[in-house]
């Protein structure tokens, strides 16, 4: 939305794609249909407001599954689905925002019915006000954790209990960037509060080593560091990543692994230009800073494109971006703190018998026991074990398969594949794709 903002304020035109119904995102998702309760929702309601004022051709409901990269002779072109039709267009500046993904947290029995994500939970009480019942447990660790189980209790749910799964020593760990995180307390100062809200709630939290899901054919109860305790309703997170599935099928566009957050990302110029001609990444796809952060990239990536297409001079863009700069990296001050305090779980701790590519069934033994045959790389467990070739292709399993890969093969991420993709990245049917011969 910042981006089309801003490219729209330089007389561009701009076409936005959307796969959700409404203009939000996860973070200020259905903002436009419910009533500002913090300073995140006002953030967001004012920056729907402004985007739909734009005159942005707006787009929701609309599937990007390819892109075809500027060539010498011409454009770009960007292939999408919309009301049962492909479509395309042709386009001189494309930037992608396609946020992030959740991390997945494969412990025995997350396959269960029952067993589901924080962020598909928060997604079900944003658009459709759904609170969770009966025994409801939230385990893992991060920020949303938090902030989600803050939600819930807001909405009049109730929560059994938080399993606190961060590795020990994160504030000790995080000391040293504290310097830097008070830049932006606010950060800081938010989560304590989510923290003493939930624990004045009288939700119990524990910190403990093991978990494990189990029931007959559903969740029935979870199992916490050896005690057994009755739940309906599992809720898992461990961060999340940025979103490069389709980064990666752009041939050309070059990826770099993150040691810290653990993570592959888009290589980029301070612009957010990738390195192929035409293609730019802004937000958390491009690493994650969350959302006030990405609407500061948001508007520097827009200015490098009315730049680039002649709309400003290189003074002009410089002399915009220097303030948006400053406010962008003032929300990213906490990021090094945040990320020592709840680094990735460790991927060999999975134990063999859980499953991490839940589409093809395939456990982290498997996986290891192709590292054991001569595996070197997420994308050559297709051929050993059909992991990640499944309806998700890898956008689940992908950070799972490639940590027990680097985990078995005892060298860091960096020097492990990840999967790779190709369009269409998305389901597309032969009725769509004979759309593409019609008008648009």
């Amino acid at each position: 939305m910042a981006a089309a903002n801003e490219a729209r304020a330089h007389g561009m035109s701009v076409l936005l794609l959307d796969e959700n119904a409404a203009p939000g995102g996860q973070v200020h998702r259905a903002v436009e249909s419910r009533t500002p309760k913090d300073e995140q929702d006002r953030d967001g309601a004012k920056l729907a407001a402004a985007f739909r004022a734009s005159g942005t051709d707006y787009r929701p409901g609309a599937t990007l599954w390819a892109v075809e990269p500027a060539t010498e002779g011409g454009g770009g072109k960007v292939f999408w689905s919309e009301g049962g039709a492909a479509r395309s267009v042709a386009t001189q500046r494309l930037i992608l925002c396609a946020g992030a993904t959740e991390r997945p947290l494969p412990i025995p029995g997350w396959t269960l019915p029952g067993v589901m994500s924080v962020g598909a939970a928060q997604i079900a009480l944003k658009t459709a006000g759904l609170v969770p019942e009966g025994q409801v447990w939230l385990a893992g660790q991060g920020p949303l954790l938090w902030l989600y189980a803050v939600q819930a209790l807001e909405r009049g749910g109730r929560l059994a209990g938080i399993i606190d799964l961060s590795p020990p020593g994160g504030l000790r760990r995080a000391l040293p960037h504290l310097g830097r995180a008070l830049k932006a307390p606010e950060y800081l100062w938010r989560g304590l509060q989510w923290q003493r809200r939930v624990r004045r709630a009288g939700v119990a939290v524990t910190v403990a080593r093991a978990l494990r899901a189990e029931g007959e054919g559903r969740l029935a109860r979870i199992v916490v560091d050896g005690v057994a305790h009755p739940a309906d309703l599992l809720l898992l997170h461990d961060g999340v990543v940025p979103n490069t599935q389709v980064t990666r099928a752009i041939p050309g566009c070059v990826h770099g692994w993150d040691p810290v957050q653990a993570c592959w990302r888009p290589g980029l110029d301070l612009w957010g230009n990738t390195a192929v001609a035409g293609v730019m990444v802004a937000g958390d796809s491009a690493g994650i800073g969350g959302a006030r952060a990405a609407v500061h990239a948001g508007r520097i990536a827009a200015l490098e494109a009315a730049r680039a297409l002649g709309r400003i001079t290189t003074d002009e863009r410089d002399a915009r971006a220097g303030p948006l700069r400053l406010l962008r990296d003032r929300q990213l001050a906490p990021r090094l703190f945040l990320d020592a305090m709840f680094p990735p779980l460790p991927p060999a701790a999975i134990a063999d018998e859980v499953v991490l590519c839940r589409c093809e069934e395939v456990t982290a033994g498997r996986v290891r026991q192709a590292v054991a045959l001569g595996c070197l790389g997420a994308n050559q467990t297709k051929a050993f074990t059909r992991a990640g070739m499944g309806p998700c292709q890898g956008r689940i399993c992908g950070p799972a398969v490639h940590g027990v890969i680097a985990a078995a093969r005892g060298v860091a991420g960096g020097e492990v594949d990840p999967f790779r993709t190709r369009f269409p990245t998305k389901p597309l049917t032969l009725g769509e794709l004979a759309a593409l011969a019609g008008p648009l």
